[in-house]
């Protein structure tokens, strides 16, 4: 019991240095966190996650690092709206397991508490993956609803 607490608060301070260290890099890439980390931080900040699996070997993985997410346009909105999380499933497979991912890659939207919005299976563009962040953010702000019939369901048992 005492080993968790402790556990829990070393991991909380880690994430607040790591957060602070954050916001004084500068922009030119994604701030991508770890899943634990990222998880605790989105709640501190109370911030939507954009949850990416991803694997060394995937081709498409591969296309979305060099291409979608070099676009500066979207690692700014990415990083000042969500909390980046990227999770290698070959490293993570427990992690990848209680998101049910068959493929890779699987791009995945949670709320701040961890809730599932929906999940994209696949490659996505840059110009389409703004338009989700931006209809996702918008379910936060209650300025947009979103069409449950164009994404699949998640769900999750992380």
């Amino acid at each position: 019991m005492r080993s968790t607490c402790i556990r829990r608060i070393q991991l909380l301070t880690l994430s607040l240095i790591l957060c602070v260290a954050g916001v004084a890099a500068a922009s030119d890439s994604i701030n991508w966190r770890s899943y634990e980390e990222g998880m605790v931080l989105s709640k501190i900040e109370k911030k939507m996650v954009f949850l990416h699996f991803y694997a060394d070997w995937c081709g498409f993985c591969r296309k979305m690092a060099n291409t979608t997410f070099k676009d500066s346009t979207l690692i700014k909105y990415l990083n000042d709206n969500f909390i980046p999380i990227r999770v290698n499933t070959d490293n993570e497979p427990q992690t990848a397991g209680a998101y049910g991912v068959a493929g890779v890659p699987l791009n995945v939207f949670l709320t701040e508490v961890g809730e599932p919005v929906f999940s994209v299976p696949g490659y996505i563009a840059t110009d389409p993956l703004m338009s989700m962040l931006k209809e996702v953010n918008g379910i936060k702000t209650g300025s947009l609803t979103l069409k449950s019939e164009k994404y699949a369901p998640v769900s999750c048992k992380p």
